[in-house]
């Protein structure tokens, strides 16, 4: 029992962290596409 809490709230904490990673990459993808689409 006590491993499967464990395996739980590393599994909650990696899902945050993958959240703000994939939020991070998408905002400089669109920064960078909005760079192009003005400078051009």
């Amino acid at each position: 029992m006590e491993n499967q809490r464990d395996q739980n709230s590393f599994w909650t904490k990696y899902r945050k962290f993958a959240t703000t990673e994939i939020l991070m990459y998408l905002i400089m993808i669109i920064g960078i596409g909005l760079g192009i689409v003005i400078l051009s």
